[in-house]
């Protein structure tokens, strides 16, 4: 019966995403370069895995769900409580574009805004969880999203076959929930012999900073523009995985000006349009920062394919561009 179906199989709310070579890319940094299309996902962003996953496992019985987020995991969020026909709640910090609490509307959801960055807005959100009953979706820090992620990663192996494996992932971090996916991932098909190259702007820097003092710190403010990266603390499973020696994790920061030029040429030599956040790893292949990590030894200088996830994101028009591109300017 139509019951027994719905109970027995798992629906996904995400979907398998393109894998695609990028020939332009690859010419720049001389090795084949994969692009896991994470930006055709429903919702937008990679987040929809995670949230959706972790939505099956908490939030069947709810009242309705509660996310904080600076756009990405509030629109999964808001999505898959659509598709549930549950009632969400999205708390943004001010500094969320006006573009991104227009799409958290049109996906039905209720948007409040509170604080200037993602630290005040969860601080409300927690508070909606005790007084209102709703069930909390955290945006990166829980292991249920982590298992979600780590799909990414499956279906790359899949895709690629027994005999490919990919030289490095490149993954751009924020607060971290899509790193310890991936490094989940990376364990599920045994390839925990790829190194992780973890990309964050100037400013939005709560990974690096962390690995620089060798403990979990909070920055004292986002500086970067790269608002969706824009955790004052990682969460501290992707801090410690970078203190394990079962993997090798490279943490690197590239300037907005380099995310967004990364922006740029990939709307151009891709014609698609990401996020800032996104751009930070873009800017590992277009900036020569793969090129310096091999002369330098910490990759090798044969490389085997390089794997971009595209993480995507929603936060970004053109209109949205110009206005990154004008700031960036002065």
């Amino acid at each position: 019966s139509a019951t027994y179906i719905t109970e027995h199989i798992k629906i996904h709310f995400h979907v398998n995403t393109p894998l695609l070579e990028s020939i332009s890319m690859s010419k720049h940094v001389g090795t084949t370069v994969f692009l896991k299309m994470e930006n055709s996902q429903p919702s937008g962003s990679f987040k929809i895995r995670g949230i959706g996953h972790l939505c099956q496992q908490r939030a069947t019985q709810s009242k309705g769900v509660v996310c904080s987020s600076g756009g990405n995991a509030g629109m999964a969020a808001a999505y898959v409580a659509r598709k549930m026909g549950l009632p969400a709640t999205i708390v943004v910090p001010s500094s969320t574009p006006q573009l991104v609490v227009q799409r958290l509307k049109d996906q039905g959801a209720t948007v409040k805004i509170v604080g200037k960055v993602w630290d005040d807005a969860n601080g409300e959100a927690l508070r909606l969880t005790e007084t209102e009953g709703l069930t909390y979706v955290p945006p990166f820090d829980d292991p249920l999203l982590w298992q979600g992620h780590a799909s990414i990663i499956t279906e790359v192996a899949a895709s690629l076959g027994p005999v490919v494996k990919p030289g490095a992932v490149l993954v751009s971090v924020g607060g971290g929930g899509l790193l310890c996916g991936v490094i989940q991932g990376l364990k599920d098909v045994g390839w925990t012999d790829v190194p992780i190259i973890a990309m964050e702007t100037v400013g939005a820097d709560c990974l690096n900073a962390a690995v620089k003092a060798g403990r979990v710190v909070t920055l004292d403010d986002i500086t970067s523009e790269a608002k969706c990266l824009g955790a004052k603390t990682v969460c501290k499973k992707a801090f410690e995985c970078t203190q394990s020696s079962e993997l090798t994790i490279i943490s690197e920061l590239v300037t907005d000006q380099q995310a967004l030029h990364a922006v740029e040429t990939f709307l151009d030599e891709e014609r698609v349009l990401v996020e800032l956040a996104c751009g930070a790893s873009l800017a590992a292949v277009y900036s020569g920062l793969i090129r310096r990590l091999q002369d330098e030894g910490r990759l090798p200088t044969v490389l085997g394919p390089l794997l971009v996830i595209v993480c995507g994101g929603s936060s970004i028009d053109m209109k949205q561009l110009a206005n990154l591109k004008h700031k960036l300017q002065t």
